[in-house]
């Protein structure tokens, strides 16, 4: 691939999707097909799936109250128990909350993503059954700066690979991808198609692994290019994503800031006593 200083956007599906005539329904008038014991996979995770589905389409409306226990259990031909697996596993992903003695709660209809799935947009967005794309904006090649050194353990003088794109859910933007590629990693993105939809997916083949990563996530104000990119209103809001990911070896292989549109995802954090290190540290003490 030639590299170039910057080049534009390929035409991008407008982000505003119309909602199907079955998601405009009330969500009364949308039962589901009852769960058949003895299919493969666990029960709940049909029903969270199911559940998944309706709410990030709106069904119930944010801020709206699920139905009760019960009344699920009965919808999907299924036990009250395999309803509160469904249910933890949906408050997990933070779509739902409740508090004692009350239904649970819409939280919202962003698309959830757990730090375990950041590693891989590609990855994350057919876990959640939709089509990611990725649109190159702009490939260059140049020296790294200062904060580019430190995060890659480049020496002075080192040049790196910068990638920007556009990446997409179904058709519609929902991210601009800001990549720094060290030499041996940048080498093999910049012979890739520019529409290759998972660098990530490439990079593995060539025994490039993505394994840790280290996350900052915070607001910043949409500039120009991510104006132009997602069409979005400069100094808008974006959620920022900061990754920096390692390899086995504990060796940097990208430097990565992610700018997300406000209301297209979510993250989910779960965290462990049994796993903590403070934890580990107590249970020794005693």
């Amino acid at each position: 691939m030639a590299l170039e200083p910057e080049r534009p956007a390929a035409e991008r599906r407008p982000a505003a999707q119309q909602r199907s005539a079955a998601q405009q329904r009330p969500a009364a008038e949308q039962r589901p097909a009852p769960v058949v014991e003895g299919a493969s996979g666990a029960l709940y995770r049909k029903v969270a799936a199911d559940l998944r589905e309706a709410i990030t389409t709106g069904a119930y409306g944010e801020a709206g109250r699920l139905p009760a226990e019960g009344a699920l259990a009965e919808q999907y031909g299924v036990s009250r128990g395999t309803v509160r697996q469904a249910l933890a596993v949906l408050r997990s992903d933070g779509l739902v909350t409740s508090r004692r003695g009350t239904r649970r709660v819409v939280l919202g209809g962003a698309r959830v993503q757990s730090f375990s799935e950041l590693l891989s947009f590609t990855h994350w967005a057919y876990s959640m059954g939709e089509e990611p794309g990725g649109i190159l904006d702009s490939l260059v090649r140049r020296p790294a700066d200062a904060a580019e050194r430190e995060q890659l353990r480049l020496e002075p003088g080192a040049e790196v690979y910068v990638t920007v794109r556009l990446r997409t859910l179904s058709g519609a933007p929902v991210m601009v991808e800001r990549t720094v590629y060290p030499p041996r990693v940048g080498e093999i993105v910049a012979e890739l198609p520019p529409d290759v939809v998972s660098h990530t997916e490439v990079l593995r083949e060539h025994g490039i692994l993505f394994t840790d990563a280290d996350h900052t996530i915070d607001i910043v104000a949409a500039n120009a290019e991510d104006a132009r990119l997602l069409g979005c209103r400069r100094g808008g809001p974006l959620l920022r994503e900061r990754r920096r990911t390692t390899d086995p070896t504990g060796t940097p292989v990208e430097w990565s800031q992610d700018r997300y549109l406000p209301g297209t995802v979510a993250f989910s954090i779960h965290n462990s006593l049994a796993t903590s290190a403070l934890s580990r540290h107590a249970r020794e003490q005693d």
